[in-house]
């Protein structure tokens, strides 16, 4: 997501941002802007590029935008679930856009349901603008504290009104947001610094755990509506998640990455021919490995970077086309060699199943696969996608039965320390509950009930 503050073209750095933040969802994009006095909205399913055009930007006047490309984690993926939500309520227009899971949703939603709120979405970013409308009476900013400290879990937020942008970062500060100074005047507050690189914005500062940014009459000003606590950093997003060229949480993620990859090659040593990623998964880490090893690093296979969205489906006996159809092994090159796959994670495990296979049938000898984080074992409820144990191979196998499952000749993944080392932080600045689950915020028990296989948690 993103907000700009205080540019006449604010739709279209908006718009440019997203372009840079499309990594961190593909389903539906939107824009709203306004001009102080109106507020206009355009968003569809899609790809922010097949979403608008010169003429839907020329549609989107105002000096204020806040955009979102969506990457559901709760809510169907539908055309009502695309963000930002925007609502008009006694008068006033009040838009959101929300990076994280809200773990106190579902009993939120009861309660305002109970008071009379009619939902349009089954999202729960939806939450925000109840509980804001049903605290109207007040002035903005307390009812905004009002709101916000009614909230549980992960939500990096932007918010709008006619004349003011607002940053929110929860007091744990799970999802990433920064802050930046556009060229020629004006503000960007963004998911990840690559956005202000694209639009050529100087990267000021992060928006701090606990913070509310307010941007109103040419002025930044910050409340902390909550006590201090530890901060919780998704160490997710230094795995996978945020682009290679973003700095997160004061550390660069190319970097991090890199430097999982050579840890990994101290704590496993596996004798190869070459160390190969598959593309764009594992490039980084893999670097590391080679360069820490002494192996040579090599592609394996080759990405089609112009597969599309949408293609037509082949008959059911074509297996694995959605694999082939993006990566093809080189055959000539991967016949009768003993290969080191490094891989950033494995989650489900169908994917690196289907690409093993094509490795072994393009004549590979042995296929070795090392691994740059824990296994995970555990639901994340903060905003990634992997909300059950029961989508999670690491939660029912054990490692050598997850090898076995997957084809390989041998499976390592990264220690723990080893991950976090990497980072240059301590254990104490990230979350890590998908590999240990020591949950920072604990869900309500009605929120994802099934999520931890009945355990009882």
């Amino acid at each position: 997501m993103c907000g700009i503050y205080d540019h006449q073209d604010a739709a279209r750095f908006a718009y440019f941002s997203l372009y840079a933040l499309q990594h961190r969802g593909q389903e539906s994009a939107g824009i709203v802007t306004s001009n102080g006095k109106q507020v206009y909205n355009q968003k569809d399913m899609g790809l922010v590029a097949d979403v608008f055009s010169e003429e839907t930007l020329n549609k989107l006047p105002g000096n204020i935008a806040i955009g979102h490309v969506r990457y559901s984690t709760t809510g169907a993926s539908n055309i009502i679930n695309t963000q930002p939500l925007l609502i008009s309520h006694k008068g006033k227009s009040l838009a959101v856009a929300h990076n994280g899971n809200l773990v106190n949703s579902i009993e939120l939603r009861r309660d305002l349901e109970q008071k009379g709120s009619i939902f349009q979405t089954t999202m729960d970013s939806e939450v925000i603008l109840h509980l804001m409308a049903h605290a109207s009476d007040r002035p903005f900013e307390d009812a905004l504290q009002e709101t916000l400290t009614l909230l549980k879990g992960a939500f990096s937020m932007v918010m709008m009104t006619n004349d003011t942008l607002i940053a929110i970062r929860d007091p744990n500060g799970f999802r990433p947001l920064c802050l930046g100074k556009l060229p020629n005047g004006g503000y960007i507050v963004a998911s990840e610094t690559c956005a202000l690189d694209l639009v050529e914005a100087t990267y000021i500062r992060d928006i701090a755990p606990g913070e509310v940014l307010i941007c109103r009459d040419q002025q930044l000003t910050s409340i902390y509506p909550w006590p201090p606590c530890r901060s919780s950093f998704c160490i997710f997003e230094n795995v996978y998640f945020a682009r290679p060229d973003s700095d997160i949480f004061g550390i660069n993620v190319y970097q991090t990455r890199k430097r999982m990859g050579q840890i990994l090659a101290r704590e496993c040593r596996i004798d190869g021919d070459f160390v190969m990623p598959f593309p764009d998964s594992g490039n980084y880490a893999a670097i590391g490995y080679s360069q820490e090893s002494g192996i040579p690093l090599e592609f394996g296979v080759i990405r089609n970077h112009y597969v599309g969205r949408t293609f037509i489906q082949p008959t059911q006996s074509m297996r694995d086309f959605n694999v082939r159809v993006k990566l093809n092994p080189v055959r000539s090159f991967l016949e009768g060699k003993r290969v080191i796959i490094i891989e950033d994670s494995i989650i489900r495990g169908t994917t690196g199943k289907s690409r093993v296979r094509s490795l072994r049938n393009a004549g590979a000898k042995e296929v070795h696969m090392l691994v740059s984080c824990p296994p995970t074992r555990h639901p994340c409820f903060y905003g990634i996608d992997f909300p059950s144990t029961k989508e999670l191979i690491a939660a029912q196998y054990e490692v050598p039965a997850i090898a076995g499952h997957l084809g390989l000749d041998s499976l390592y993944y990264l220690s723990l320390e080893g991950m976090v080392e990497a980072t240059g932080m301590t254990m104490e600045d990230f979350c890590l509950a998908c590999f240990n689950a020591d949950y920072p915020v604990p869900p309500d028990r009605s929120f994802h009930k099934d999520a931890l296989g009945g355990c009882g948690c």
